[in-house]
């Protein structure tokens, strides 16, 4: 709109025979609102963050429940698990408790059993979680071999002092405060749940 109005300003200045001061006062005004309504177009242009780029997460939708736990339990987790998937951008949920993977649900990736790495050791002892918004860019991504390959970011949230929720996006910055919030929620019902 700031371009077509200062075009609009040169060709009727063009256009006009004599000059007065009141048209030069309203060109004047003209010019400055034609540079405002740039300079807000262009500053929109840097607020608004591009979302981050998605990929397809490599390996195969499914469901894998612990056998052993009770029918009720197995269903606690089965629906904790599908709330996550379709309420955050996640694509992947494993809980991993008491020494066992518990439940994989969503993408799965080629390594059934979790084995903790430093970073669910760290989680486990600190009992605070971590959030590795772009999976990429950390060297210890390799401990998410039960993850599929090209997770972009992860949530590793304790449950309790006994296991953790490990969920996976496929987009760098997937998760706002409000979703890691919900994550934390569902990780302190499976605590009295598992518990």
């Amino acid at each position: 709109m700031g371009n077509l109005g200062a075009v609009v300003l040169l060709v009727n200045r063009g256009v006009s025979e004599n000059l007065t001061p009141a048209q030069t006062r309203a060109d004047a005004l003209g010019i400055i609102l034609s540079a405002v309504l740039i300079l807000t177009g262009l500053l929109w242009q840097n607020i608004q963050p591009k979302p981050p780029n998605t990929v397809e997460l490599q390996g195969v939708n499914g469901l894998e429940i612990n056998p052993e736990l009770p029918k009720f339990l197995q269903q606690e987790l089965a629906w904790c698990s599908h709330t996550l998937l379709t309420t955050t951008p996640t694509k992947i949920v494993v809980i991993y408790y008491d020494g066992k993977t518990q439940l994989r649900r969503g993408v799965l990736g080629v390594n059934h059993q979790v084995q903790p790495g430093a970073i669910v050791q760290r989680v486990l002892a600190q009992q605070k979680p971590i959030y590795l918004v772009n999976l990429n860019l950390y060297p210890g991504r390799v401990e998410f071999d039960y993850l599929p390959a090209n997770t972009q970011a992860v949530v590793v949230q304790p449950i309790g002092d006994r296991g953790v929720l490990v969920v996976g996006a496929n987009a760098p910055r997937s998760y706002t405060r409000q979703e890691e919030g919900w994550i934390a929620a569902l990780a302190d019902k499976l605590a009295v749940l598992l518990a």
